[in-house]
């Protein structure tokens, strides 16, 4: 009545199909790709660290646009004592002048599309600001 045969076969594909993304990158893929962005500069060190930029560079520029916008406060002090402008055209994009090799490389890589930084700068041509 039940053709528990049909119903192991119809499971086994299934386990098969819903894990087949694991088992293809375990075997035949290759998942280790991590975009290496280029950064063409001469300023001795970023405003924070690399590992905290790459994790959390968007809750530092919407603090930063909050201080400008809202509170005037233009000034930014690093953990080093260093004081930069708070500004993604004049501060970022002097180390981060490629947009198409640095922003859109990582953007791209974890999937984040049209981050709304563009909307209000103009991002940058080519290797220049």
């Amino acid at each position: 009545m039940f053709d528990a045969g049909k119903v192991i076969i119809g499971l086994v594909i299934f386990l098969v199909l819903i894990t087949f993304p694991v088992w293809y990158n375990a075997t035949i893929g290759n998942a280790s790709y991590v975009p290496d962005p280029q950064i063409i500069t001469t300023a001795p060190a970023c405003v924070a660290p690399t590992a905290y930029m790459k994790a959390s560079h968007m809750d530092l520029l919407n603090q930063w646009r909050d201080d400008v916008v809202r509170r005037g406060n233009r000034e930014y002090v690093a953990a080093d004592g260093t004081v930069y402008n708070k500004s993604l055209t004049k501060t970022c994009m002097d180390c981060h002048s490629n947009k198409a090799e640095f922003c859109d490389r990582c953007h791209d890589y974890v999937a984040v599309g049209q981050p709304d930084c563009w909307d209000c700068h103009i991002a940058p041509e080519g290797g220049a600001r």
